[in-house]
């Protein structure tokens, strides 16, 4: 989640249409004001054709599935996010997440929910197992046990049933890179929104590991970010908004949505050296093979 500081909540304007369809890798439309049918009307008429709806829990997970069933322009991944799994197992007494305070559940909670995602995975329009990883900027060290129990039983799944890894990592980079290498990474992992430098794009290219770049790559203090992409191969780059968050600029601060993907391309097509039609073409065609559609 971004750490914009201004409440301005108008939606920013549509941006100049692409002419090559592309896809936004990783989104929340359950999230985002409006109905699904008008942030995917919003989103064709500028050339995003397809999202990939992300699940973070239980609950958003069974309604991400639901959505991909019911849009054919919609894939839907399945997972409890990395923050999700050591509420699940030690309470949340604060009640941050979307479903308010919660008592702890212990591991036969995190194992019953990890049980419906398994379950999820299995479903055809189910086209990845995730957000799911490590991120040790929100969760402190008793919970970390959690996550990577959790991330680990991810990785199985997505196997299991041949499906793509969504990996969220936040300050964690190193721990990610080691449990994938323990357990084996899955054929097809997607780092969602990329947070690695150049070195660590340089490894995930070794390991064939696509790289999904959000909004925050036009962001000033971004450099590293920039430099990451400029190294990443074409075949391994993807595009995603993580809408509502990482809304690129100028617009930071103000909610972000599938429509506005041309934006955040154009920006990494002018790092990458090539024109927009080229690398939309390159996205697309990644993004499919990513998500086996």
């Amino acid at each position: 989640m971004s750490s914009d500081r201004s409440k301005d909540v108008t939606p920013p304007p549509l941006p100049a249409p692409l002419t090559v369809p592309v896809a936004d890798s990783h989104t929340h439309l359950d999230m985002q004001s409006g109905t699904v049918e008008e942030g995917l009307a919003k989103a064709a008429s500028v050339g995003v054709t397809t999202v990939v709806q992300v699940g973070c829990d239980v609950n958003g997970s069974r309604w991400a599935a639901d959505t991909a069933a019911a849009h054919p322009s919609v894939h839907a991944t399945v997972a409890l996010h990395p923050n999700e799994a050591p509420r699940i197992v030690l309470g949340d007494p604060d009640g941050w997440s979307r479903h308010g305070e919660r008592p702890a559940g212990g591991d036969a909670a995190l194992d019953e929910a990890l049980a419906e995602i398994d379950r999820l995975a299995a479903l055809p329009h189910v086209k990845g197992v995730g957000e799911t990883g490590l991120d040790h900027f929100r969760t402190g060290p008793e919970g970390i046990a959690a996550q990577e129990r959790s991330f680990r039983a991810h990785i199985e799944i997505a196997k299991r049933h041949g499906k793509a890894l969504v990996i969220h990592d936040r300050d964690a980079h190193d721990d990610v890179l080691r449990i994938l290498k323990e357990e084996g990474a899955p054929e097809r992992t997607v780092f969602h929104c990329y947070s690695g430098d150049a070195e660590m794009a340089g490894i995930c290219a070794e390991n064939g590991y696509f790289m999904s770049f959000a909004g925050n790559i036009t962001f000033k203090n971004a450099q590293p970010l920039r430099d990451a992409l400029a190294v990443a191969p074409r075949e391994l780059v993807l595009v995603e908004t993580d809408a509502p968050f990482l809304t690129p600029a100028p617009y930071r601060g103000r909610p972000n949505a599938p429509y506005l993907i041309p934006v955040t391309l154009r920006a990494m097509a002018a790092v990458k050296g090539l024109d927009e039609d080229t690398l939309a073409a390159a996205v697309s065609a990644n993004t499919a093979r990513a998500f086996d559609y």
